[in-house]
């Protein structure tokens, strides 16, 4: 089988590629990857040279160089994870979050019906269903839960989601779809919650927090998320959409003082910034239908994510000091004007 996963080089794109290549040593694995500022080549430096793998520098809004990759590798699977994701950066720019949310997943998605393939995957969020009240534990975002975007961001991929699933119905494209909540791990960017928390305490730098940091999100560590994708692509409903919890529920605030202890440091480090526009209040999915479905579960109780996570963080300083200088974006050049 070959898998082509689009944003590889990104955080959860990675992860992905780590376990299809680990789970399926005999399969091939085809990255597309912009290497945009979140994307990280030297993520990948430890399968760049297998023999199952190979990487293409692709814009998937570009649909010349997309028809070129489909035309050589004609993959089976593809897993699009590529998207501009960060939500602060969509209020200030959302015409880019369009262009690659959107369009970028149209070219894809006309890419496999023009070269045919077993399955298309879109990665999307939880995001697309809005926020829910923090008096209502009760409620959760199940996959009938009616799109209602907050930013820019959430937009796009809820329209990206609409379209994929007008593909299925128009012209029968063979399409799933996951919703996932908050991820971490290793390999996270730098601007992500998690990670700057965890590398500006080890700077005894302030750590930003928006609002009074009383807003809740499901974490789902990363590994547990490859699992579930991998699950759906191969064994999930074609026209299907499956939501992805971690059942790990916590406020922003709670987790900034959880990383504080884990590495020993001050909650004196804690500032209160001004709060993002249309901050979402909560998000909580129910994955009743993946489990039911699937027998999907998370195994990584947030606890122990959170430990490995920073420990990760400890002992790959050198690849976040990297991004932190910018010295990553240029290891693209490096590693071809080396080969």
């Amino acid at each position: 089988m070959k898998y082509l996963v689009t944003g590889g080089a990104g955080f959860i794109g990675s992860n992905f590629i780590f376990h299809m290549m680990k789970k399926y040593p005999e399969a091939e694995v085809i990255c597309v990857d912009k290497l945009t500022y979140a994307g990280n080549l030297s993520t990948l430096k430890d399968v760049m040279d297998k023999p199952n793998f190979r990487f293409y520098k692709t814009d998937i809004t570009d649909r010349e160089a997309v028809y070129e990759v489909f035309e050589k590798e004609h993959p089976d699977y593809v897993i699009n994870f590529a998207a501009e994701s960060h939500v602060d950066r969509s209020i200030e720019t959302p015409d880019i979050f369009l262009q690659t949310n959107i369009i970028g997943t149209s070219i894809m998605m006309d890419a496999c019906r023009k070269y045919g393939i077993t399955r298309y995957h879109q990665v999307s969020t939880d995001e697309v269903y809005g926020d829910l009240p923090l008096d209502r534990p009760d409620l959760f975002f199940t996959e009938e839960t009616p799109i209602h975007t907050s930013s820019p961001y959430s937009s796009s991929k809820a329209a990206a989601d609409l379209l994929v699933m007008a593909y299925h119905r128009t012209y029968g494209l063979p399409v799933t779809i996951s919703r996932c909540s908050n991820n971490y791990g290793p390999y996270h960017f730098p601007e992500k919650l998690i990670p700057l928390m965890i590398i500006n305490a080890l700077h005894d730098k302030a750590l930003p927090v928006y609002g009074e940091g009383i807003n809740v999100r499901d974490w789902l560590y990363v590994e547990d998320h490859c699992e579930a994708i991998d699950l759906i692509i191969h064994k999930g409903r074609v026209g299907e959409v499956y939501n992805i919890g971690g059942h790990n529920e916590m406020r922003n605030i709670d987790i900034v003082k959880m990383i504080l202890k884990e590495l020993g440091k001050p909650e004196s480090l804690i500032t209160y910034v001004t709060d993002r526009k249309g901050h979402d209040l909560r998000y909580a999915i129910d994955p009743t239908k993946i489990h039911n479905e699937l027998g999907w579960l998370p195994k990584t109780k947030f606890a122990d994510g959170l430990k490995k996570t920073v420990e990760w963080y400890l002992n790959n300083q050198e690849w976040w000091e990297n991004i932190i200088s910018g010295e990553y974006q240029d290891y693209y050049d490096k590693m071809y004007t080396n080969r």
